[in-house]
């Protein structure tokens, strides 16, 4: 099954919600919500604020927020309440793993585990039965419109058990 989940970093930032509408209107099953906090990525992007606002705006799209940050844990309950159908967080965060799946899932969202291009898929094993999603970055978080970075064939043979979030 393909889910597509277009980026809202892609969209006019001053007609976001028309622009999220839009691409719900030609059949994203989802919008994804790149949240990015200056120290895991470089990069700064929006936070809570924005998301309650689209929220309010569009309350029935599913929101895959991926957090590209250093303690997702910490911000788990605020994005979950701001309107996020799943928390998308990385794997190589400083958080403790299990506690931070621990802490969405007793948000009420769904779960989903992002790893970039230099870490290998087989890492994701021991937590795979918990996750709703699987990203696996073809590019390195943190600047839109990057040209994808080669992965080795094998190492996304073990994602093959990729589970979706809009099921």
């Amino acid at each position: 099954m393909t889910t597509i989940s277009p980026s809202i970093l892609s969209a006019d930032f001053s007609h976001l919600g028309a622009d999220c509408r839009m691409v719900l209107d030609a059949g994203a099953q989802m919008l994804h919500y790149d949240v990015m906090d200056g120290h895991f990525v470089p990069n700064i992007s929006f936070g809570v604020p924005v998301l309650k606002s689209l929220h309010k705006a569009l309350p029935d799209a599913f929101y895959d927020v991926h957090l590209m940050i250093t303690h997702p844990q910490q911000y788990a309950e605020a994005f979950a309440k701001a309107g996020a159908s799943l928390l998308n967080f990385h794997l190589e965060c400083d958080d403790d793993i299990q506690e931070t799946i621990d802490a969405i899932k007793a948000q009420g969202c769904k779960v989903g585990m992002t790893i970039k291009p230099g870490t290998p898929v087989e890492e994701l094993g021991y937590y795979l039965d918990q996750l709703d999603l699987v990203l696996v970055m073809s590019v390195e978080p943190g600047f839109g419109g990057q040209s994808s970075c080669p992965r080795p064939s094998t190492s996304s043979a073990g994602s093959r058990r990729k589970k979706t979030a809009a099921a």
